[in-house]
Parts: C-alpha cells; sequence; structure tokens
C-alpha cells in the first residue's frame, strides 16, 4: 500500500477534505461569538452570562478531545471523523431552534463534544496517509482551513444575524456545515495504512500524566491558555462596545473586524523564521511585549 504523494489527484482530494473540515470545525464553533450581544437581549442575561455559548463549547472541546483520539485506534480514522462532523452539523441546526438560553447552553456543549471527534484525529490520519514529504503541504492547507473557518464562521454569522436573527445566522452556519460534511466524506479515501487497537485508558492516563510533569510543558500549556483565552475574551465584548456609543456600528460592519485574525495567518510563518533567526526566547519576550501593548491601545 503506497503513501499518498504530493501533485497527485488523490493528494488534492485528500487535501480539500480536510481543509473543508477544518473550515467546519472553527466556522461550528465560533459562529457564536459576534452573536453574543443578540443572545444577551434577546434572553435578558450579562455579556458575562452570554460568552458562556462559546466558553462551554470551548471547554467541552478540549475535555472531548482526549477521548476521541484514543476511539479512532479502536473504530477507526474515517468513520469517527465523518460521524463527528455529521453529528455536529445536526446540533449546530438544532441550536438555531433553542427556546431558552439553557437549551441553547445544552446544545453547545454536545456540539463540542462532537467536534472533537475531527481535530483530535485529523493529524493522525494526515501522519499515516501522507508520505513524509507531502506532509506539511497537507497539514498546511487543514490549518488554513481552520483560521478561515474561525474567521468565516465569525463573518458570515454576524452578516446573517443581521437580516435574519440569530436563529438564521446559526442555521446558515449548520447548512454550511452540512455541505462540508458532504464533501469531506466523498472526497477523503479511506484508511490504507490504519490498524486498529485495544482501547487501554491507563496508558492515556499514564501519558497525560507524563506530560504535566514536564515544567517546560506546563508553561507552554499555561501560555496557550491564557494567550488564546484572552484573545477571545477581547473579541467576545468588542461587540458590546462597538454597536453602542460613540461608535454605534452595525452588527454587520462589526463582524467583519475578525478579518484582523487573519494577519495571524502570515505573521506566523514569518514568526517561525524570525525564531529560527534569534531563538524562541527573545521573539517569545517580543510578542508578548506587542500582544501587550495591542490590549493597552484598544
Amino acid at each position: 500500500m503506497s503513501y499518498i504523494k504530493k501533485g497527485t489527484p488523490v493528494f488534492r482530494k485528500t487535501s480539500f477534505a480536510f481543509f473543508a473540515a477544518g473550515f467546519n470545525t472553527f466556522a461550528i464553533l465560533y459562529c457564536a461569538q459576534p452573536l453574543m450581544l443578540a443572545f444577551t437581549k434577546e434572553f435578558h442575561i450579562s455579556p458575562t452570562t452570554s460568552s458562556l455559548s462559546l466558553s462551554v463549547t470551548t471547554i467541552a472541546l478540549a475535555i472531548s478531545m482526549l477521548i476521541f483520539g484514543s476511539l479512532s485506534e479502536v473504530w477507526g480514522r474515517k468513520p469517527v471523523m465523518v460521524y463527528s462532523m455529521l453529528a455536529a452539523s445536526v446540533l449546530c441546526l438544532l441550536t438555531a431552534c433553542s427556546p431558552t438560553f439553557h437549551v441553547l447552553l445544552f446544545f453547545r456543549t454536545m456540539l463540542g463534544i462532537t467536534l472533537a471527534g475531527l481535530p483530535s484525529v485529523a493529524m493522525a490520519y494526515l501522519g499515516e496517509e501522507i508520505e513524509a514529504k507531502s506532509l506539511g503541504s497537507a497539514m498546511g492547507l487543514y490549518i488554513s482551513g481552520n483560521a478561515i473557518g474561525a474567521v468565516g464562521g465569525r463573518v458570515i454569522s454576524g452578516t446573517l444575524s443581521e437580516y435574519f436573527g440569530w436563529h438564521g445566522a446559526i442555521a446558515g452556519i449548520g447548512i454550511i456545515s452540512i455541505a462540508a460534511t458532504f464533501i469531506f466524506w466523498i472526497s477523503l479515501p479511506p484508511s490504507q495504512h490504519f490498524q486498529s487497537r485495544k482501547l487501554e485508558v491507563g496508558k492515556l492516563g499514564k501519558s497525560l500524566l507524563d506530560h504535566l510533569k514536564d515544567p517546560r510543558l506546563v508553561c507552554l500549556y499555561g501560555l496557550g491558555f491564557l494567550l488564546l483565552g484572552s484573545n477571545v475574551a477581547l473579541f467576545n465584548y468588542i461587540g458590546y462596545v462597538l454597536t453602542a456609543t460613540p461608535y454605534s456600528l452595525s452588527q454587520t460592519i462589526v463582524s467583519w473586524i475578525f478579518l484582523i485574525l487573519i494577519i495571524g495567518m502570515f505573521s506566523s510563518m514569518w514568526t517561525g523564521r524570525l525564531v529560527d533567526r534569534y531563538g524562541k526566547q527573545k521573539i517569545l519576550m517580543i510578542n508578548l511585549s506587542i500582544t501587550l501593548a495591542g490590549v493597552v491601545l484598544t
């Protein structure tokens, strides 16, 4: 059984499938962010409570990823990813019909659990099926799908909400998700190099504990937690500021502010080259200083 090589039709189909999957995952995850103001008004809740619509999904996703990666070792890579995307698409459509905020939170929590089936398995599939020389390109397209989905989901839902309300906005994302799931299912080749294994929960727990014993890894985990957390928090609440006086911007205009996140797709590549030249610690401290200055100025 040969590996998938760059330049072949099957490589293009596989890359396109994962681009669609990455877009789908992060569009569903972040589509609630520009809708928080609408949740606040309709359900008569505070901005802090409204932000749970994103927080519960993210927490459920993070925890569930630890489980789905192990389940794919037993059930297979493609089935876990396809069923994960399909379930998330259906739940997204159900979320659009939520009569109360508590029901919405329930569906968003379930969304986080089902969404975890894709990112936790995607890299394993690519590592098993793509030849080593072509792996970087395939992973790059998948990650770019993640980034574009995170931006696109926010912009699309924010724009739709102004014309169709938050129900229509989430339903629109759900329809896009169904289409992305179909594209992924028909485009992704079945695993050729996957070998089923027994589910060993003990080994999984030991591996996690071993990682937590390494202080350098713990520092990296902490940085990721704090940086992404502050980024999400800033964008959670900036809509409330920009739609109020003195700015009084429309929801559509405010949703387009998320395009700023695209800069990260290019700056990350540039930062990687700077790290190779000047070292990790120096570039990290410079980037943290720029981030802090940006937050203070904002």
